[in-house]
This record gives structure tokens, sequence and C-alpha cells, in this order.
């Protein structure tokens, strides 16, 4: 997949979107310093050189509301006031300061008809495709590897790895008890030939393999995958890696089922406004079920399926010291249209995975890779691939109608070298230890809130506040996040713009 030149703008509308071959090109208004950057990997490998000299960016105070809020940044918006973002659903071809205005990629209406009664290949298609996929995106890697989180995703790209590069590498990241799919994982790598790799998260390591290069992150996001991820980055430059190729982009054309947890989520999320301190009543503090369905009660419906448990409009504005979680929330109207045209449950959840997910999912491994010097892959984001599955194969090759089962190509594409694996039937992800992140960089993290306290003034006194709390996962989820946003903020040494 080619890697695409970042384009920058001057504001005055699309007309004016410059592009130069192998450089950004640059244009001023007003003496500011406007960018108007692609980072959607469906149009090719984001360039993000251009921002790495961008160190006079002003931080913006709303984009740091929404990491503390949805633990990521809402686009077409970053971390930096100047620099806008074309992700996936958006046209680069627009002024995203202006006028952006956001399409959903893989409307189901656009998707193949049912082909039962016609004899066709599907999976040596799909196999074919996807091996294509993965040289192309490795092209010019001389060590991929491969993130193999034992789920369907990176159990399907190993086996094209092994024939299109068989070089490849696979890690697995072993992050908290609740699953271990370390053994299934190192099964499937060495059948297939593959050299296999692990990492036991150890949150105090990772964390501080996140300290030594968020000053060379020329973004943020507070993805709750980050800090795994950075730990493996670290593991794959050590280990002479030069590329790392994720699993990432096919949930979205494949389609997602919304299951019966995510109506009942929807279903609590009432935008209501209650007070911060509810959370921490006593007994309330201490359970994880009570604290998360009072979080519920106070998001949209939209918010509440962003994943993990994040600060509630209160806290936000008590952590900034002034009202900004209202300036926050206004910017998911950018989405509204569009989410509310979906046809079917199936596609609104879609549609929401693919807000967080091309501002979060992808921006946590594009940040992390340009501050260490490796390259990304992303195979299941090649054009041919993802357009032969969402507009020839058969929906019921996608999502299983009588099941709910999702991909279900791949899962006969596993089949034909795997069965009864564990992890088609209990999907693995990169979890973190958050609890021993908390007791292990505490003072650490409160150091830093007090060196951003011009910024967030009431973030050290939050901490002090509820220290004693942070062995409940949901405290220590807002933990997480004040742990990745404050070392990148107190790296650039600035404060952000003052809301009017």
């Amino acid at each position: 997949m080619p890697r695409q030149t970042a384009r920058m703008v001057d504001g005055t509308s699309h007309a004016d979107v410059l592009e130069q071959p192998g450089a950004a090109r640059l244009e001023r208004q007003d003496g500011a310093r406007h960018a108007q950057i692609e980072t959607s990997p469906y149009a090719g490998t984001p360039d993000l050189s251009s921002l790495s000299n961008r160190r006079a960016g002003r931080i913006d105070a709303v984009s740091v509301a929404d990491l503390l809020r949805n633990s990521f940044v809402y686009p077409p918006h970053s971390i930096l006031e100047e620099v806008k973002l074309v992700t996936p659903g958006f046209d680069a071809r627009t002024d995203m300061r202006s006028a952006p205005r956001f399409h959903f990629l893989f409307r189901e209406r656009d998707r193949g008809r049912s082909d039962a009664g016609e004899s066709r290949d599907w999976v040596g298609t799909y196999h074919r495709l996807l091996c294509d996929a993965v040289t192309e995106a490795c092209a010019g890697m001389r060590a991929p590897w491969l993130l193999q989180s034992g789920g369907k995703d990176s159990t399907t790209l190993a086996i094209a790895a092994a024939e299109a590069k068989p070089e490849t590498v696979c890690i697995t990241y072993l992050g908290g008890r609740e699953e271990d799919e370390v053994a299934s994982a190192r099964t499937i790598a060495r059948t297939l030939g593959l050299r296999h790799e692990s990492l036991v998260c150890d949150p105090g390591r990772a964390w501080d393999r996140y300290v030594a290069i968020a000053p060379r992150m020329p973004l943020l996001t507070a993805d709750f995958a980050l800090l795994s991820y950075v730990d493996l980055a670290t593991e794959v430059a050590a280990g002479g890696g030069d590329g790392v190729m994720d699993g990432l982009g096919s949930d979205w054309y494949f389609g997602m089922a919304m299951q019966h947890q995510q109506r009942l989520l929807t279903a609590l999320a009432r935008g209501l406004r209650l007070p911060f301190a509810l959370s921490e009543l006593p007994l309330i503090d201490r359970s994880f079920v009570l604290c998360f369905v009072l979080s519920s009660l106070e998001m949209t419906r939209v918010e509440r399926l962003f994943p993990g448990s994040r600060f509630s409009d209160a806290e936000v504005d008590e952590l900034f010291g002034r009202e900004v979680s209202s300036h926050s929330r206004a910017r998911l109207a950018t989405f509204q249209a569009e989410l509310e045209s979906a046809e079917t449950p199936n596609e609104w959840r879609a549609m929401v995975a693919s807000i967080s997910g091309g501002a979060a999912a992808f921006a946590k491994g594009l940040y992390t890779l340009e501050a260490m010097s490796l390259r990304p892959a992303y195979p299941f984001c090649n054009s041919r691939l993802r357009e032969w599955v969402h507009r020839e194969v058969p929906p019921e090759l996608l999502l299983d109608p009588a099941t709910n089962d999702n991909k279900v190509l791949v899962r006969q594409h596993i089949a034909t070298r795997f069965h009864d694996l564990p992890y088609v039937s209990r999907k693995g992800s990169f979890r973190f230890d958050l609890r021993g992140l908390a007791r292990a960089r505490f003072d650490q993290v409160h150091a830093l809130a007090r060196q951003a306290d011009s910024l967030l003034p009431g973030a050290a006194r939050w901490l002090e506040r509820n220290r004693r709390r942070l062995d409940n996962k949901y405290h220590a989820s807002k933990f997480y996040l004040l742990a990745v946003v404050l070392p990148w903020i107190t790296a650039r040494g600035e404060d952000a713009r003052q809301l009017p």
C-alpha cells in the first residue's frame, strides 16, 4: 500500500488543498500554520512525518476533554488546534475546519446479494486476496512482526503471512487474568511454521516505555490498548523488527452484530448530568458494577458503546476547573445525521465503531510506530480485498442470520487449517492491568498532574481523593486516562488556549 502524502490547507476552501509528492505543503492564514492530514489507512499508509517538527502547536482543551470523556479525540479534530485529521468516513478534498461531513464507508445497501445457488470458491478467493494484501502492506519490510491477539483477524492473517511473508514473527500479549490466548496463539504460529514470541504485561514497564517515547509521538490518543501497543512495539524494535502488521480494518465491512449486552447498555444511556461524588460514596465506590451503571446513565447512546470506563462530564469540568465537557459532547453532532440514517441496529453499531476506530484504534498504532520509526501494515485495509468482501461476498458469509456470528467467511478460512480453537468462541484482546498501573506509578502520575496544574488544576486533587479507590477497575480506568494524557502534555510544556 503506497505511503500517502500529508495534505495541508489554509482553511479557505477545499480547492486550496495542496499536495506535493514526497513532502507536505504549508499555508499560512493570519500568521497560523494549519495542517490537514489524511490518516485513514484505507487511503494508503498515512505519512505523519510532517508533524515531527510541529512543536509549536497549541494544545486543544476540548480535545483533552474528548480524551478524558471518550479515550480518543473526536475526528476530524486532533490534540493540536492547528491539526485536523481525515479519518475513515471523511473526504480529504473538504476543509476539515469549516465543513467536515462524515459518511460511513460500508453501508449495508451496497453489500453483495445472496449467491447461495452459485458455486464459487469464496474461501479460496479470500485467501488469495488476503495473501496479496499482506504482500502489498509489508512491501519493503525486512522483518515484519504480527500482533497475534488470538482472535479471528490475527489468525486468518497468520495463515496468509505464512504463505506470503514467511519471515513474519508473531507476538502475543498477556495483559491480564481475564483471558490467556498465548497457548492457542503459539500453537497456531508454530503449526504454520512462523516464529512466535510472547510478552507478559508489566504495567510499570509499559508506562515507562510510553513516557520515553511520548515526546516523539506526533499526536495523542488514550486508547485502552495504547500502553499495551507501546510495550509490544518496543519488543518488536528490540527484536530487530522493522514493521508491525495489525489486524484492524475488517470489522466495518464484514459487519458487526448488535449484541444483547450492547442493547442493554444503550438502553441505560440517558445523557444525565449527575454529581461526580455519587461514584465516590461508600459501598458504591467499591463496586465496579454500580459505578458502571451510574456512568452509563450519564452517557449518550453512542458514547456508551465506546470502550472502557471514563470520566463523567461533571468530573471533566472539575479537572479543568471550568466548563469544557459540553464543548466535547457537542462534537458528536458531526456524526448525528449519518447515525440517524442507519437502516439496521447492526449498521448503526458499525458506524459507532468506525467513529472510535478511525480515531483511536488506528491512531494508537500510527502514533506509536511514528515515534519509534517502525512501519505500520494494515492488510485488511487493502482496497481490492475490502471492496470484494463488501460488494461481492454474500451477506450470509459476513454475518450468519441464524446465529449472529460475524465473519463467517473468516471462520471458514481458519477452518481450512485449524479446528475447535478457543478464540472462535472467546475473543482475545490486548488487555492491560489497570489496577497494577495505579499501584506501580501513582506517585509519578501525581507529580505530572502537579506540573499540568495550569491546564488541569483538578487532576492532582482527583488523584489524591481517589487513591484508595484505584483497586476498583472503574476508577483505575480513569487513572489510566490521566497516566496517558499527562506525560504527553507535560512533555510539550504548553497550556491549552482558554475557552470563551
